[in-house]
């Protein structure tokens, strides 16, 4: 617990928001004022870490602090110069570290994020959580850091969901998501489902005979694909085929797996299918079987 002089504890703000910085000039100032539009009664702070611009961010930023400050809003601000920028992870654990905040919001300015169910700028935790999880991995482009604190959440379990969309995301082909290598997002997600679901299940069926269930299939261990009784899908054409073999499987015969058809899979099935992809059928398809998620379902994709 956080302990101090009363007149510190009274100056210190209830949420601070993290914003990361790394030449975000294009969209500083709609990011910046997302902050000043907030609707938190609260206090509130800014906690803002520069990692290396070379463009005007940090201009903008000190044009904002007036603004923001002239609302009550407090904006700390660090940073360096080095010739290199520092990383995602690093300029995140920088602006938690100058915050004082007891409830830690997550705001982006370019940095995106690539891997993890729900995007980093939808996280909202205490400090005390925070710091029983651990900080951000800065291992540096490339480290899907994101994704990595997300998995350390789930193995404390400490994540619950809000059913309301609560902001608007910026995809773009500057984001850091584009240093961070797909397959090393998949190799990651495959291992966490080892680790954290599969020893549960004595069987299980993937949901989709196409491309990503197969992927599956191939990644996952030796020891994991035992454990796959069956695919399921609705296509009429591969269910019509019979089965999948692994032809680069080492063992002897082949491994075979049935496809069936989704009604006459059993559970539980760890599902390949992307939401909202489908106009909804996938979903009433879902539905129809009345599955509790996480007892005879996970969703991979």
């Amino acid at each position: 617990m956080w302990a101090g002089r009363p007149e510190e504890e009274a100056m210190r703000a209830q949420v601070s928001v993290i914003l990361p910085v790394h030449n975000a000039e294009p969209w500083l100032d709609e990011c910046l004022r997302s902050v000043l539009q907030q609707d938190f009664e609260g206090s509130m702070e800014l906690s803002v870490f520069n990692d290396a611009s070379k463009d005007k961010s940090m201009a903008i930023i000190e044009k904002w602090k007036v603004k923001l400050e002239g609302s009550g809003i407090l904006v700390v601000i660090g940073g360096h110069d080095s010739p290199s920028p520092r990383g995602v992870g690093y300029s995140k654990n920088q602006a938690i570290a100058q915050s004082s905040g007891s409830y830690l919001c997550f705001l982006d300015s370019v940095f995106t994020s690539n891997g993890p169910t729900v995007v980093m700028p939808t996280w909202f935790c205490s400090r005390a959580w925070f710091s029983h999880v651990g900080p951000f991995d800065e291992g540096g482009q490339g480290v899907p850091e994101d994704l990595l604190l997300f998995y350390n959440h789930l193995r404390k379990g400490g994540v619950r969901r809000v059913d309301q969309s609560l902001l608007l995301y910026r995809y773009h082909p500057s984001g850091a998501t584009h240093s961070v290598l797909e397959s090393t997002i998949w190799t990651h997600r495959v291992r966490f489902l080892e680790e954290r679901a599969l020893p549960h299940w004595a069987t299980f069926t993937i949901w989709n005979a196409g491309k990503q269930g197969r992927r599956l299939y191939r990644s996952l261990t030796a020891e994991a694909r035992r454990k796959v009784v069956a695919f399921c899908d609705v296509d009429e054409n591969k269910i019509k085929k019979g089965f999948y073999c692994y032809e680069d499987s080492q063992e002897k015969p082949k491994p075979r797996v049935p496809i069936l058809h989704f009604r006459a899979a059993r559970p539980p099935f760890v599902i390949c299918v992307k939401l909202d992809l489908t106009g909804g059928a996938f979903e009433d398809n879902l539905r129809s079987l009345h599955l509790q998620e996480g007892r005879d379902f996970l969703h991979f994709s």
